[in-house]
């Protein structure tokens, strides 16, 4: 649980500061677009929604004691895809396009049929296969207006500013890491010379 404990490896952003009486708003926002499992077992596409750091199978954010700290709210982006083993996936296919060979006294498998029977052993593979489950944690404070997202991966983090603008109706802005001391003279001189010395410019 890196954004309550730890070490952390981040991307941080700005974002808006909330208005007055964003509490309500918000709980509502973050409870439609919180985690959901698929209807199916068989689902294969990408599932994201927002979930507790706390636990993942915590999805509800009625009770703000669990997510919200003073000025920090504090949840996790959870994203789920069933992956299917793609050697052992081929491995499967070709032994059932042989037993279809043999049966039907053919020497090839027409591709209607393989589409079929892909299709059916996809459909068996699915029920049986858990998805690949990952949980981001997010930090944002409110009276700041910052955000922290704990991973650095291009993919994840294209995931979490998609469904922050959809949940909160905001665009994150990707925050250089020389601003948190931009405006702190007494770094100055250290951050010069390790050659930002732009920062000497911006500060005078």
């Amino acid at each position: 649980m890196g954004v309550l404990k730890g070490g952390l490896s981040v991307r941080r952003y700005r974002a808006e500061t909330p208005p007055e009486g964003f509490r309500d708003t918000y709980i509502n926002a973050l409870e439609e677009n919180q985690f959901r499992e698929p209807l199916t077992e068989v689902h294969k596409e990408q599932r994201v929604g927002w979930t507790q750091v706390h636990n993942l199978l915590d999805t509800s954010f009625l009770d703000t004691n669990k997510w919200l700290y003073n000025q920090y709210a504090v949840f996790g982006l959870r994203i789920d895809k069933k992956v299917l083993p793609a050697k052992l996936f081929q491995a499967h296919l070709q032994k059932r396009c042989e037993g279809w060979c043999q049966a039907n006294g053919r020497e090839r498998c027409p591709s209607k049929v393989k589409g079929e029977l892909k299709e059916a052993l996809e459909l068996e593979m699915l029920l049986k296969t858990l998805p690949r489950v990952a949980v981001y944690e997010v930090a944002w404070n409110l009276n700041e207006g910052w955000v922290i997202f704990h991973n650095q991966s291009e993919v994840p983090n294209d995931t979490f500013r998609k469904l922050f603008h959809r949940t909160f109706g905001m665009v994150l802005i990707p925050h250089d890491p020389l601003d948190f001391v931009a405006d702190r003279l007494d770094y100055i001189d250290e951050l010069v010379g390790s050659g930002a010395s732009d920062l000497r410019m911006e500060a005078s």
